[in-house]
This record gives structure tokens, sequence and C-alpha cells, in this order.
């Protein structure tokens, strides 16, 4: 099959290694190359510490993270924008080094508490604008580097391999989002990761601003000596860039909503990302084209036929590894085509500009346009039909034309040939993903989504229930039949450790009663006259849903209130509610938000507790033993804890559940909880939670 029309092979000339290398020449590359990996590193180490340091701040959502990446990647754009002008600046170099002398101004990068939200409005634009000011002149910096350095080293040498360096720099991405997790986060405070980033980033303006120096002045390259980019070249790299970029945020958010909301979980689609930029950019070798393009039409099935909404919670070891292998095969070949496309060295500025946009376009898709367009999470289905699209695209710009020759001839048909099969394959795919969507938001009653995620209401007439769901995860039912529909149920029926905390306090008189996370408001069917309960809930769609899907509200005879906001800065601004229950439900399926359980947010509770009130934490979860972490800080503050597990019931409509409920002398006053059962397993090596350090690693189950 013939090469692409491109220009790579007019800097492929350029990349080859035949010149004599000199002792000057690699001690300058190794310099280069050192403060290009330095940059990336920066560049994705603050990603996750920032996203961290605020997550507390805005309910601890999935969301944030997404909103996070939208951002960096449109800095990303930025900085790209401007080393494409700086190539044609006077002076570059010099107006490179007054630009990040100023960039020091932002240092240290800590949020100011100014941006904590207020209310329950949707906070995406106030992320955004504490992103610019906290760290987005680094930021752009940052981003910047790569391009920039690699344009000064080509032109400082007239040849080189400059592509290899931003293969370097994706490795320094990957290392420094694999490393966070796993070395900075458990053992470092979350201000002194700030403090540390703060130095790296200095040691970072030291070493560009000794390029500066170093870097001989060179004359500009004519443009025409590049070869010309077409309209048609330029729309492909777009094209490329854009959905995979837009595949990465889709497959995210299809694992951590539809599958198994584990917090790590984003950290691999996005490292498996990086890696297909880096393979594909170090060394044509790794993408072998035929191989992959037949690895990406059983991945994009595999991806389909998982995607389908009627696939359940429970294969989520199977699907998990389907969907990252799906998206890196899906990577490889779109990062692959883009690297076949990759123009001479003087033009690679303009070049990483299209990617950028590119990203940026994917990300706005994903984290902008379809949370506002769409009610479902259909993007994903969406990109599983267009990935394949585009790639018969490019494909079609490589494809065989004159036939001088029977094998060449004979190459031409086979193109043919396959590239028809391709037509008729995506066809298939279209069609199932579009059935099976079609079918499962049908059988909703109401679809809905925000910010915060997408919600859907369903009917199951075989069980006589109503359910509200947030992706396959269960967030509250009712029964249908009027006579039952006032039965708390699920993880607050009778048999639960809060539905037992509640009926036994019911027994001594009135209850003042505090919730965490409304869902549907079941816990709302504990009220009696004369108790009062008082929900906080972060998301305005589920207070809607919940007062016009469901009746709980509406049917309780309690005095209800409700908050909205994050109910911790709720509870922080409060004075005093001396409930005599305050019970925390507000997680995302197995998603944690680690602000709700730590020093700081249990000392906010203790506050609006009563002297000898209860705190019920709801901690059943597959992946993670939060029971541990919750005694040890039971113990800090002098109080029991228990940990009380119900098991489910088909009849009485009980889930398996596992509540923590602490209490000032809980055996004596509550002596149900005194069973072998209830005594909570301490972890070796395992420290009290705080806002600046917690560890989910070591309570992995």
């Amino acid at each position: 099959m013939r090469e692409p029309i491109t220009s790579t092979r007019s800097s492929s000339a350029s990349e080859s290694p035949a010149f004599p290398l000199t002792a000057d020449t690699k001690a300058s590359a190794l310099f280069y190359a050192l403060t290009i990996f330095l940059s990336a590193f920066l560049l994705f180490q603050v990603q996750p510490l920032v996203a961290r340091e605020i997550l507390p701040w805005f309910g601890g959502s999935a969301a944030v993270w997404t909103t996070c990446m939208l951002f960096f990647q449109m800095v990303l754009l930025a900085g790209y924008a401007y080393a494409h002008y700086l190539t044609t600046a006077r002076h570059a170099r010099w107006i490179h080094c007054g630009v990040l002398l100023l960039t020091l101004a932002a240092l240290p990068i800590i949020p100011s508490p100014i941006w904590k939200p207020l209310d329950g409005s949707l906070p995406l634009l106030r992320i955004l604008g504490l992103l610019v000011l906290t760290v987005g002149a680094p930021y752009f910096v940052l981003a910047s580097t790569s391009p920039l350095l690699q344009t000064w080293y080509f032109r400082a040498r007239g040849r080189g391999v400059p592509y290899r360096f931003f293969a370097l720099s994706n490795l320094g991405s990957m290392l420094a989002l694999l490393t966070y997790p796993v070395v900075v986060e458990p053992h470092i405070a979350l201000r002194r990761q700030a403090w540390i980033w703060s130095g790296g980033y200095v040691v970072f303006g030291v070493l560009c601003f000794a390029l500066a120096r170093k870097s001989r002045s060179v004359q500009r390259e004519a443009e025409a000596e590049a070869a010309p980019i077409t309209a048609g070249t330029r729309t492909l790299w777009l094209l490329l860039s854009g959905c995979a970029s837009a595949l990465l945020l889709a497959v995210t958010n299809h694992i951590t909503q539809n599958i198994a909301a584990i917090p790590f979980l984003w950290i691999l689609p996005l490292a498996l990302y990086l890696l297909s930029f880096i393979l594909c950019f170090d060394n044509p070798r790794w993408y072998v084209r035929k191989l992959f393009l037949g690895l990406f039409a059983a991945a994009i099935g595999a991806m389909a036929y998982g995607s389908a909404g009627s696939i359940v919670i429970e294969k989520a070891r199977v699907l998990i590894p389907i969907f990252c292998a799906g998206l890196f095969i899906a990577c490889m070949v779109l990062h692959g085509e883009l690297a076949r496309r990759k123009p001479a060295p003087q033009r690679l500025t303009s070049f990483y500009l299209t990617i950028a946009l590119g990203g940026a376009l994917g990300g706005l898709f994903v984290a902008a346009f379809a949370p506002i367009v769409f009610p479902g999470l259909i993007e994903f289905p969406i990109l599983l039909v267009a990935a394949p699209t585009i790639v018969l695209f490019a494909l079609l710009d490589g494809r065989p034309r004159e036939a001088r020759t029977t094998r060449e001839e004979l190459a031409k048909s086979q193109f043919w040939s396959l590239w028809v099969m391709g037509v008729i394959a995506t066809g298939l795919v279209a069609f199932f993903v579009g059935w099976k969507e079609y079918k499962f938001l049908t059988a909703a009653r109401l679809l809905a989504r925000n910010f915060y995620g997408a919600l859907r209401v369903s009917d199951d007439e075989a069980a006589g229930i109503r359910e509200l769901a947030h992706g396959t995860i269960d967030h509250g039912e009712q029964f249908l039949d009027p006579v039952r529909r006032h039965n708390p149920i699920t993880y607050y029926a009778p048999a639960t450790g809060v539905g037992m905390l509640m009926t036994d306090l019911q027994k001594r008189g009135p209850v003042r009663l505090g919730v965490v996370g409304l869902g549907a408001g079941t816990m709302a069917a504990w009220g009696r006259p004369g108790d009062t309960v008082r929900f906080y809930e972060i998301n305005p769609l589920v207070l809607r849903i919940a007062r016009t899907q469901f009746t709980y509200l509406r049917d309780c005879p309690a005095k209800v209130d409700i908050v909205l906001g994050d109910a911790r800065l709720s509870l922080e601004r409060e004075p005093s509610n001396q409930f005599d229950v305050l019970a925390v439900d507000a997680f995302s399926g197995d998603s944690i938000p680690v602000h709700l359980l730590t020093r700081e947010a249990l000392r906010t509770y203790w506050r609006q507790l009563q002297p000898n009130g209860v705190l019920a934490i709801h901690v059943s979860n597959k992946y993670l033993d939060l029971s541990a972490p919750l005694a040890l800080l039971a113990r800090e503050f002098h109080q029991e804890a228990h940990l009380i597990e119900s098991d489910r019931n088909n009849v009485t409509r009980t889930f398996d559940s596992d509540w923590v409920l602490m209490a000032p002398r809980a055996t004596a006053r509550f002596p149900w909880m005194d069973t072998t059962d209830s005594q909570i397993d301490t972890i070796p090596g395992l420290r009290p939670w705080s806002d600046d350090f917690s560890n989910l690693w070591q309570i992995l189950d």
C-alpha cells in the first residue's frame, strides 16, 4: 500500500542520525531533553495535585476532574499557540524568559479560600476561574515549553530529532501521572506537595534561562523550505487528535459512572492515552498499521457491546480491561495515523497547535457540550462510530492511486475490498449502539443530566418499585404501591444500621435528624410528627427529581428542611443544629469524596450533634475498607465506633449495607451494637485521614 501523500519524507532526512555527534552536541541535546522532561513532568504532576486541592470545595464530584481536564486542554492550546507565535517573533527567547519570570508571582500554587462556593449553583465557571488564577500562568508556560524548545533545538542544529522530544515529553507526563497516587499522595502532605512543585517550577525556570543564554542566535528558516500543508491534511490532524481526546474522557466517564467508580481509575485511561503518544512519535516501527487496524476493529466492537445499557456492574472485572485496552488500541491507531502525517520540523509548532486545538475541541465536546445537550452518556456511543469513520477517511488519504504493475494493482484491489468491509463494519456498529441506546433511553421514565452526572428514573413493574440511578448505581427506590410507599427501604430499611438506630431512638422521643445526601429522599420515611429532618444535597437536579418523581418528601409528617450546596461547607457555616443523628451518605456508588471522611470533617459533624448524638456513616463499598480510617478518627474524638452490616432481603427490599455508627458510650446506650461482628479491624500502618493527608491504597479490600 502506498504511503500517504504527506510531508513525512521531507522530515525523515532531518530526523536521520547519520550526522556525526560531538560531545558538545550530545551534552546540548541532553540539556534540552532534561528541560523538556521536567516541564512535562511538572505539567502533569500539577493536574492531580490541584484537582485534589479543590475537590473538597465542590463535593468531591468526579466532574471536578473532567472540568480540570478541560481547563488543562484549553491552556495547552493557548501555550501551543504562544509557542507558534514565538517561532516568527524577534527576540523570542527573551520574550519567553520574561513571561516565565512573571509567572513566578503565581507561586506557591495554593488555591485561595475565597473560591469556595456559597450556594448550590453549578460550579463549572467557578472552577475554571479558580484554576486560571491559581495555576493558569505556570501551566501556560510549561505547556509551551516542549514545542518551543524543539524548535530552538532544530534551528540551532539545522537537523536532529525534535519529534522524539515529543515522545520524551509524553513519557515525562505519564511518569508524573503514575507516580502521583503511588509515591506522592500517600507520603507527602498536600500543602507540602504544592511547595515542592513550586520549587520544581523554579528549577525549570533556571534551566530555561540557561538554555536561552546557551542557544546561539540562528536565522529563521524560510517557510518555502518545508513542504506546504494542505487543508485536508490539517483537517485530518484536527479530527484524529480531537477524536482521541474525546474518547479518553468518554471512556473515563463511562468506567467511573457505569461500571465501577474506583477513585484511582481515571489514571489508567490517561496513562494509556499518553503511552500511545510516546510509542507513535518515538519511532514509526511501533505503529504497525495492518496489525493495529485489525485490533482496532475488534476493540470498537468489544467496547460497543460492553457499553450497551444491559451490561451489569457485576462484570466490572471483565469490562474495565476491555475498555482500557480498547482505548489504548484506538489511540494507537488515531495517534499512529497522526504521526504518519507529521510535517517537516520547520512546521512542528503549527502541527502541535493543531493537535492541541483538536484535543481542546474533544474535551469541550465531552465536558461542556454533552452534559448540556444529551440527556444521558450518549457521547461515548457516538464516538464509537466517529472513531472508525475518521480512520476510514484517513485511510482514503493514503490509498493506492496509480497502478503500474500487477502487484500494485493487487494492492489497490485489496485496499478497496478492506475499505468497503470497514464501512460495513462501521455501519453495523452504528446500528447496534443506536438500537441499544434507544432501548435503554426509552425504557426510562426520566433522563436528566448536569455537572454532577447523568440521572435516570425508571419503573420496575415486576418488583413494583421506582428507582433513581446514577449510571448503574442505585441512589434510592420507592414502592409504587400506595400502601407500601411510606416504607424506608434499600440502604435505610429497618434491618440496616441506620434503621436500627432510628427505631431505637424513636422509642425515646422526638428525633432531630440530619442527612448528608438526599437521593430519592428515603430517609424522610423515618420522620414522624414532632421530628425534624434536615437534608444537605449538592446537586439541585437530585432535589427536583426527589420532589417530582418520589413522594417521600411530601408524605413526611415531620418538619423537613433542605439545604443546597456542599454539605461540609454548609455545616461549617451553620450554628450547631443539635442533631440526635447525623447520617452521612453522599458517596456516588464506590467513588469516595475523601473530604467527608477526614479529621476536619468529623470535627464539623460533632459540632452539629448534641453531646450524646450519633454519627452514622454509610460505608458500603466493593473495593475499599472505609471503616478502618473512621475507627482511628473515632478514637481521636473519644467515641466508640461499631460497624453494623445488613443482608439483602428482596421481600422487604433491604440491600446489603455497611454503616459505621459512632457515639459516646455507644455500648451502654445501644446494647445491640455490641456484637463480635461490629468490631472494626485495624490496618497496620494506617494513619488518621485529614484534609492534608489520605491514603486510599492502604484500605484497598
